[in-house]
């Protein structure tokens, strides 16, 4: 079963499990240091809670969809690439506490969307894999490319984006 996936950065983590258990009606599938993630049945949605600063109110993070395979992410990443999208994939990156495929691409007004499949528990909120770059990834941090447009990155988004009339036609990283 696939399902859309949304990530928020929330000020105060504890409260906001405590807000959405009681909004879903469930309780969180994981819960690690700085995070948290609930797999709703109904309606389908994987709604992830990263810790930011305690002052903040809440705002978007990332967004994303869930898939159960990795072909499926593979059939993604293609079908995007098809489209004239630039894309970015990672393959068994520790992002979010889980063991991950994904692919990224970015919408127009630059939001983040991921395409990912879990592939089983990992031990970091931010991104490691043995083919990133050291900067490659910086969850919630902001671009210092003068080049790039300046915009805050998701978990495991790359660092730089540069944007066309189109939505991202090029990425850096």
């Amino acid at each position: 079963m696939s399902r859309v996936q949304l990530a928020l950065r929330v000020g105060d983590l504890d409260g906001s499990v405590l807000f959405y258990s009681r909004l879903f009606g469930v309780e969180p599938a994981k819960r690690r240091p700085g995070y948290a993630n609930f797999a709703i049945t109904e309606p389908p949605l994987k709604l992830v809670l990263i810790e930011g600063d305690g002052d903040q109110r809440t705002v978007l993070d990332h967004l994303g969809v869930e898939v159960e395979a990795t072909e499926q992410v593979d059939a993604a990443t293609r079908r995007l690439q098809d489209a004239g999208l630039a894309t970015f994939e990672e393959n068994d990156t520790d992002c979010c506490y889980a063991v991950q495929d994904k692919v990224w691409v970015h919408g127009p007004g630059r939001e983040p969307w991921e395409v990912y499949v879990v592939k089983g528990d990992g031990t970091s909120l931010a991104a490691t894999a043995a083919g990133l770059s050291a900067g490659t990834c910086s969850c919630g941090a902001e671009s210092s490319d003068a080049s790039a447009t300046a915009t805050p990155t998701a978990c495991c988004t790359p660092a730089t984006t540069k944007v066309g009339s189109g939505g991202i036609v090029s990425q850096a990283g």
